[in-house]
């Protein structure tokens, strides 16, 4: 593969956090409330984990230099600036970072304060992630957060101030809808307080109920209140609604922005281009193929020294992420997808299959290129992309599609 074809984005994996969250499934390292990373039980372990980071990045193919660097988590504000600046020097010496790269760090407002913040873009750091989730303080104790609505608030105004100062080139602030019990007059309520942060990215992301989690044990003792199908649609077309009127244009399905603020890394894995990953429960997609790590640090350790011992060959040619891969995140994002362009085999297939989700308004066709409506399309989404999966099994099986068959 020509090297200046080679992933110029790179995710970096921090499990660390306070705590478990109610509805979160991801590879974390629970450290306790009382953890920071230079001090206590929690140092020793981050100390540790830092070094294999350290380790995969330097076997990792050379690139070129990144453009977007995401440290997601877990709570990767847990560590110190020192410890962020580390990471990024061992990413500069492997691979440099271009000039104005976005550098994103994921922060939870119960793990900082101004002065950490202000350690941070001094480190590097000019884009965040704020995971505020609501400001309501009995929703953030339903869902296990650490925070109260008071943090997250104080929160907000540094990153105001950060940004206004221009230090903080952008900033964006999580929510979650479709909770428990949630209303249109109390959702209504939640974004208009979003909106008075001045953030000017917005994540709103739908309660998904994963297996394993507290919310999934709740589920199945019928003691998780989830609202049903046609309000989920309202609560969608409401947050677009009310977004809009903000001047926040949704450009993905849970990602709203103002203008120039979309987020750039993310929209790396949207278009299909290739990435490095680093960490425990980390995915990369460097040359079109997805490789996700261990999920636990043990796993991790031993599948990064037999990475050592046997790197990564880098394929000769480029090749494409898979196609259905390309249409699946494509049809989250508002540019849809040109299914002939991509060179989707059998399009009127497909067609076909959707034909009934059309009849609906979920999905159209404009210029060519298929989109899902804004915002029922968007808010039954998975209808949708249910529909594709069909299709493109019955294809892999080499099985005629029936329309009729849904």
């Amino acid at each position: 593969m020509p090297y200046s074809q080679r992933p110029r984005s790179a995710y970096l994996h921090i499990p660390f956090c306070h705590r478990r969250c109610y509805y979160c499934d991801f590879a974390v390292v629970p450290l306790g409330d009382r953890a920071r990373a230079d001090a206590g039980p929690g140092s020793a372990s981050i100390r540790d984990y830092l070094g294999l980071l350290a380790r995969e990045i330097a076997a990792a193919p050379a690139g070129p230099p990144l453009a977007t660097v995401y440290f997601g988590g877990g709570t990767p504000s847990l560590l110190t600036a020192d410890q962020i600046g580390f990471l990024l020097a061992r990413l500069r010496d492997r691979f440099g970072l271009q000039q104005g790269a976005e550098i994103t760090l994921e922060m939870d407002p119960a793990s900082f304060d101004q002065q950490k913040l202000t350690d941070l873009l001094d480190h590097g750091i000019n884009r965040v992630s704020l995971g505020g989730q609501s400001f309501d303080d009995a929703v953030l104790l339903d869902l296990g957060r650490r925070h109260r609505a008071a943090d997250l608030h104080e929160a907000c105004v540094w990153m105001q101030e950060a940004h206004r100062s221009g230090r903080l080139r952008s900033w964006s602030l999580d929510l979650i809808q479709n909770l428990p019990g949630q209303s249109l007059e109390h959702w209504s309520a939640q974004l208009d307080q979003a909106v008075a942060t001045q953030a000017p990215h917005l994540s709103v992301y739908d309660l998904s109920v994963e297996p394993g989690t507290v919310f999934e044990r709740r589920q199945r003792q019928g003691a998780l209140a989830l609202p049903e199908e046609d309000l989920a649609v309202e609560l969608m077309a409401l947050t677009q609604r009310q977004l809009a009127e903000a001047g926040l244009s949704r450009y993905e399905i849970s990602n709203y922005a103002r203008p120039g603020h979309a987020s750039r890394h993310n929209r790396v894995y949207w278009s299909g281009a290739g990435w490095w990953g680093f960490g425990m429960g980390a995915t990369s997609g460097a040359f079109g193929e997805r490789e996700a790590r261990p999920r636990t640090r043990e796993a991790y350790r031993h599948w990064l020294t037999d990475r050592e011992r046997a790197p990564m060959a880098v394929p000769e040619q480029w090749s494409a992420i898979p196609l259905d891969d390309r249409l699946l995140v494509g049809l989250r994002c508002r540019e849809g997808v040109a299914l002939e362009r991509l060179g989707c085999p059998d399009p009127q297939g497909l067609i076909d299959r959707w034909r009934d989700l059309i009849s609906a308004g979920l999905i159209m066709c404009r210029a060519g290129r298929w989109q899902l409506t804004d915002p029922k399309g968007m808010a039954l989404s998975n209808q949708v992309l249910v529909e594709l999966l069909v299709w493109w099994d019955a294809l892999a099986d080499h099985e005629p599609i029936d329309p009729a068959q849904s």
